[in-house]
């Protein structure tokens, strides 16, 4: 079996930093695309952004020049560097990966439990 784990999440000042981290473990082959989600109560879950094996990187705007995402292949984990962080960041975060646990596995999509980013004064 597969579990992403996030860490990272905690209370922080408008303004201020926080950097997530999710670690993939398991029976992993390969992980392809890696991304960082966010859903506030009542509403969808939103793409905060992802990053391809290969490092190509996507932003929703609300983040972009704020946040960064960034990968370790080596450790199966995936990073989320938020700066500048405001109100409107405070929700959970929950991370994504797409991989397969064998060579002649189909792609998967597996999700992390959420971890909670509270940006308050």
């Amino acid at each position: 079996q597969v579990q992403l784990v996030e860490s990272g999440g905690g209370l922080v000042q408008p303004g201020g930093s926080l950097r997530l981290s999710c670690v993939a473990s398991g029976k992993i082959f390969r992980i392809y695309a890696m991304g960082w989600y966010r859903q506030a109560p009542g509403k969808q879950r939103e793409l905060v952004g992802s990053i391809t094996r290969g490092g190509n990187l996507n932003y929703t705007d609300s983040v972009k020049d704020r946040f960064t995402i960034s990968r370790d292949n080596a450790k199966n984990t995936v990073y989320l560097q938020m700066n500048s962080l405001k109100p409107d960041d405070t929700t959970v975060y929950f991370c994504n990966a797409g991989l397969r646990s064998g060579p002649l596995k189909g792609l998967v999509d597996y999700w992390g439990q959420g971890t909670h980013v509270t940006v308050s004064s």
